[in-house]
């Protein structure tokens, strides 16, 4: 079994790899994309500004109690 040579892959595997890497950065964006979607709209529905910014009250720039 030492003998062998390592695998190659030929062509026909060598396309389906490439197809399935593309395939999964595709769905991983998609994904990702939903993602930000449905964070979005529990922002919005929260009344924060935008998730990604902080440019909600989380700064405590309108507490009083904080110097």
């Amino acid at each position: 079994m030492a003998d062998r040579p390592p695998h190659s892959p030929n062509d026909r595997e060598l396309a389906r790899q490439v197809r399935l890497r593309q395939a999964l950065r595709d769905n991983l964006k998609k994904r990702k994309s939903q993602l930000r979607g449905r964070a979005d709209l529990a922002a919005a529905a929260a009344g924060v500004a935008h998730p990604d910014t902080g440019a909600d009250n989380r700064s405590g720039q309108d507490d009083p109690d904080r110097e």
